[in-house]
């Protein structure tokens, strides 16, 4: 339909039904409403209620055909980008998610032609007919967009986005693994993560709660120690006053008017008495407040203790929440979730990632496929009364496996793992990849327990921080009954993992500083989470001499040591890999990283300005470009300390031998695990007093 324009003259509108409609409209700024039936100072007669309701009726339906082109040309342009961001899309894919989009799209519903009220109030903005080039005005937001077409643009790309994603996302060989299936699982990732985050900071207010009661404990100690003393020392002076004389307790009775000379020790000796009788109402005083603090002191615990249980008890309802929502999660929604967020790695380890994740998601699939829903942890606790369909699984002696069933697909009995089981280890799985940082627990590091911890709090329960808490508050499993999800900890203790059948553990080693699937070591130990711990905790398991560091890392060997890591060649290791110092692009291996950003604070803190730094990892195209600008300083490519990311150099004094900058260097560096090797040191074989090396790698 045409602009409307203003007219030269009076003229009188076509009626509706000829199919042409023309009206007018002031250039004032708040447009006005006309009383129908009241003459027009143009000499023109009013709109008819039908002339009216037919131009509302022709303006809606010209506004949601503006809305559907743009909706198709945003839709257009996401499925544009997300095909040239994974060039294998086919156009029969494309076609499909087109498809889906198109099925996902609200109708445009027919506006009402019956009392309909124009807009009267907001800013009117200025549109030029193109006929005569005359101005009208319509009204419009004051933001100067009609809300209606922002609701529009955010629908469209709620539909558009999952729709590209798919298209990015691994998709299982298992059923429903579309579109939809790609929002549901997205959208679970989100709830869950958002669930988790609030636990966390529920788990934070807790602690600091526990920590008041404690300090109020601690003091309500003191105040009934000090009661107990005041008391003791009232009573002791109470019993004493009982049983002296009433001469002892008034000395003034003996004054005796024959005996003059008696008179001075008399009234000294009442004078001592009186000042007894002083101290003891002092101490009376004293044990009654002592007594109100210790008053005070019980209320503070009380209302401490009140404080924490609020914390643990809503703690404890996030966990539940966030049960009751991997209970709805179907194997389809589970299985696509475990593609999600990895990082590809390198060599042999990406290929046995890649295994593992294939053999996940087709048994999610099977268990898809055969329309079977995991249970409930709770509903599986007693094998007596499991549901419908499902039957005990059995150990090799015949005897039931807790937390675990059976169900049958076709004529062959399948382990049905907890529904909570499932979304710990696919949530686990989706971290293939990322770094390792000590005393982390996501989302984008973790070390060895902090990773187990995140993976079953997204499974809705909740771990201890250390191996060892993690072994003791766990239902211990014989290692020939471990089961997929399980606890699994090394030798020792000092590492943990989560269990996924046929040999394999998903964690976060510091042997290969990343999350990564590896074998089971020989003489681990295993707990079960989904099962009620035991009434006394594990007994800690035996320390083992030599073996390895926290989370498995290996114990520093005599002498230099490859600095070779997580299967990257020098110069490979991508940046996601890696950890920012923060500083324009700057990135280290994250425990070197962490280890810099300290190193860094305490030259500021000495010096008072920043660490000035100049180069850290440097990727193998960076190699060649230093070896191509300085070839007889930079080293040949492939082979540079910093393509392993883990060397700096450095700058503002710090590359100068001798400096107060360098001098705090050499004195300190070390503390934080920096080294110049002897090679950079002045007098070495290629001195570059700039260099320095996370560890003795060269």
């Amino acid at each position: 339909m045409p602009a409307p324009r203003t007219p030269a003259r009076a003229s009188t509108p076509r009626s509706a039904t000829s199919g042409r409609t023309r009206s007018t409209t002031r250039t004032s700024t708040s447009p006005r409403t006309r009383t129908s039936g009241a003459p027009r100072r143009d000499g023109r007669p009013p709109l008819t209620p039908a002339e009216a309701a037919a131009l509302r009726e022709a303006l809606a339906l010209r506004e949601a055909q503006a809305r559907r082109e743009l909706e198709a040309r945003r839709e257009a342009m996401v499925l544009r980008q997300a095909a040239a961001a994974r060039p294998g899309v086919t156009p029969e894919q494309l076609a499909a998610a087109r498809a889906a989009v198109a099925a996902r799209r609200p109708t445009a519903k027919r506006p009402a032609t019956r009392g309909a009220r124009r807009p009267t109030a907001g800013r009117t903005a200025v549109r030029r007919a193109p006929a005569r080039g005359r101005q009208t005005t319509t009204p419009t937001e004051r933001t100067g967009s009609r809300w209606s077409t922002r609701i529009g643009v955010v629908a469209t790309s709620a539909v558009l986005l999952p729709a590209a994603l798919a298209l990015g996302l691994p998709a299982p060989d298992q059923p429903g693994a579309g579109t939809d299936t790609t929002t549901l699982a997205l959208t679970a990732r989100s709830s869950l993560l958002e669930q988790a985050d609030h636990y966390r900071r529920l788990e934070q207010t807790a602690d600091q709660r526990r920590a008041r009661l404690q300090q109020a404990r601690v003091a309500e100690q003191a105040a009934r120690e000090q009661v107990a003393a005041q008391r003791s020392t009232v009573g002791s002076s109470a019993a004493a006053l009982y049983r002296s004389e009433p001469v002892d307790r008034l000395p003034v009775f003996a004054l005796d008017a024959d005996r003059a000379e008696a008179t001075s020790a008399v009234l000294y000796q009442q004078a001592v008495a009186d000042r007894a009788g002083l101290d003891l109402e002092a101490t009376v005083v004293r044990a009654e407040r002592a007594a109100a603090t210790l008053e005070a002191a019980e209320a503070r615990v009380a209302a401490a203790r009140d404080e924490l249980a609020v914390a643990e008890s809503r703690a404890a309802e996030v966990l539940s929440t966030v049960r009751d929502q991997v209970d709805d999660l179907s194997p389809a929604v589970s299985g696509v979730l475990a593609g999600i967020g990895s990082i590809p790695v390198a060599g042999p380890q990406q290929a046995r990632n890649d295994a593992v994740m294939r053999r996940w998601q087709d048994y999610l699939g099977r268990l898809a496929g055969a329309g079977i829903e995991p249970p409930s942890a709770a509903s599986v606790a007693d094998p007596a009364a499991l549901p419908s369909g499902f039957s005990p699984a059995l150990d090799a002696d015949g005897r039931p496996v807790p937390g675990v069933v059976w169900a049958v697909i076709g004529s062959e009995p399948v382990t049905v793992l907890p529904a909570e089981t499932v979304a710990a280890v696919s949530n686990a799985l989706s971290q293939l990849g990322k770094p390792f940082v000590p005393g982390s627990s996501g989302p984008d590091t973790y070390d060895c327990a902090g990773f187990t911890a995140a993976s079953w709090l997204m499974g809705g329960y909740a771990l201890g921080r250390d191996p060892q808490g993690q072994w003791a508050a766990g239902a211990a499993v014989p290692l020939r009954d471990v089961q997929v999800g399980d606890l699994v900890f090394s030798p020792g203790g000092t590492d943990v993992g989560v269990y996924l059948g046929d040999g394999d553990v998903v964690g976060a080693s510091a042997a290969t500083f990343q999350v990564g699937v590896r074998p089971l070591d020989p003489g681990s130990s295993a707990v079960r989470v989904t099962v009620a711990a035991p009434a006394q905790p594990n007994a800690p398991l035996p320390a083992l001499a030599d073996r390895t560091g926290a989370c498995g890392a290996p114990l520093p060997a005599p002498g230099p040591v490859s600095p070779a890591w997580g299967g990257w060649s020098n110069g490979r290791i991508p940046v996601v890999a890696l950890c920012r110092l923060g500083v324009d692009g700057h990135a280290l291996r994250c425990d070197a990283a962490a280890a810099y950003g300290q190193l860094a604070a305490a030259y500021t803190a000495e010096f008072g300005t920043p660490m000035c730094i100049t180069d850290s990892y440097r990727s193998f195209g960076a190699q060649v470009a230093a070896y191509y600008r300085k070839p007889t300083l930079a080293a040949v490519p492939g082979t540079s300390n910093h393509g392993w990311a883990l060397a700096v150099d450095l700058c503002d004094g710090v590359n100068v031998a001798g400096t107060p900058q360098w001098n705090w260097m050499t004195a300190n560096a070390s503390r934080f695990g920096f080294v110049q090797p002897d090679w950079a040191a002045p007098g070495g074989e290629k001195p570059e007093p700039w260099h320095w090396e996370y560890g003795r790698i060269s």
